[in-house]
């Protein structure tokens, strides 16, 4: 039910992604103002993040995408949006669009209609670069943010002021994880759009696949903003607050749907599996692994969590077994180990990263 019908209706892009013949890409339609995390926390921030959970879907209307094919012709394509608001676009490009020589991001337009009249806001698809077929896939809470959350309900609201009172600026970022992630990287590339924003493509392409809400999309992406990390496609859940949300039964089979789609959009390309045992990773990459063995490079946990059950000790040996380098350590300053299992051990970042946490560990 509509609660506030006389709010301007908006539309929400999530970052799409591409290859040579399929473009996705996702958004929401919403009522309201878009979130603003300029405040100073405290109350301001409560209230923001409030309304970011408690948000106001606009069911059955209708959104425009506008693409600009390479050879410069423009296409159209419509859907309307389901009950939670959701509007989802998968593309055939044919022909078919060739890759750029290094990661970029492309801007596409969505477009639609309200009782003010005709409204546009540009998206953007991440088009991995031709010139390296290395990337990333990460999870996101407590594996680069910190969230405490590790104990199911009574966790959360021992945590409740970080999780619900803090600006993406004022979170606490898991230790190492900045310095380690922009060695990861391999470098950024800065592009900007028609709308002057800019957004950095690191040449090793990054996807986030997390269990969180895609309400928490605009404070998640703020965050990895405002430290500088590498920015991708995130895969979220739609979820409400409720005791099965916060348990781990089911987060792993959403992980492994999302991390099986991308890697079935790349079959060419190897990635690194970056996540945390608070949530099942271990276990999750150890199928996706089983699944997909020649396009996991390496796969490195945090560890977070109580010592592993039977099933991850058994996902632990899996990926032993299959010869892929695993890393599992309780924070990303360890990067020596970490760095040479992910072949980056002999660029100069890396040294950096190597550095770094050797000074952090001596202090």
């Amino acid at each position: 039910m509509v609660l506030f019908p006389s709010r301007d209706i908006r539309v929400q892009p999530y970052f799409g992604f591409r290859n040579e013949s399929r473009l996705i890409i996702d958004a929401r339609v919403l009522r309201g103002d878009a979130p603003d995390f300029d405040g100073t926390g405290g109350w301001r921030t409560f209230r923001t993040m409030l309304a970011l959970y408690n948000s106001h879907e606009v069911p059955e209307h209708s959104v425009t995408l506008e693409i600009e094919a390479p050879d410069g012709n423009r296409h159209t394509h419509e859907t309307v949006s389901d009950k939670e608001g959701f509007v989802r676009f998968e593309i055939e490009l044919s022909p078919a669009w060739p890759l750029p020589e290094r990661a970029d991001w492309q801007t596409v337009t969505f477009r639609w209609r309200d009782r003010r009249g005709e409204h546009c806001v540009a998206g953007h698809v991440l088009a991995p670069g031709a010139d390296n077929r290395e990337g990333v896939i990460s999870d996101i809470d407590d594996t680069i943010i910190e969230t405490g959350v590790t104990g199911g309900i009574k966790s959360v609201l021992r945590n409740w002021r970080r999780l619900f009172a803090t600006t993406p600026q004022g979170r606490e970022s898991v230790s190492g994880s900045e310095l380690f992630y922009e060695a990861l990287g391999g470098g950024v590339d800065e592009a900007g759009d028609d709308t002057g924003d800019v957004l950095p493509a690191s040449r090793r392409s990054f996807f986030y696949v997390s269990s969180s809400p895609w309400n928490l999309y605009p404070y998640l992406v703020a965050y990895m903003r405002s430290r500088a990390m590498p920015i991708g496609p995130l895969r979220l859940r739609d979820w409400g607050l409720n005791r099965k949300t916060f348990g781990s039964g089911s987060h792993g089979s959403h992980k492994t749907d999302a991390i099986d789609a991308i890697l079935s959009l790349y079959p060419e390309r190897r990635f690194a599996l970056v996540g945390d045992d608070s949530q099942g990773d271990l276990t999750a990459y150890a199928h996706v692994l089983e699944d997909h063995p020649a396009q996991v490079s390496a796969i490195f946990i945090r560890k977070v969590g109580e010592p592993f059950s039977t099933e991850e000790a058994a996902a632990k040996k899996a990926i032993e077994d299959a010869g892929v380098p695993l890393y599992i350590g309780t924070s990303w300053d360890e990067g020596r180990d970490f760095l040479a299992a992910s072949g980056l051990a002999d660029s100069t970042d890396a040294k950096t990263v190597i550095d770094a946490g050797q000074e952090g560990a001596g202090q």
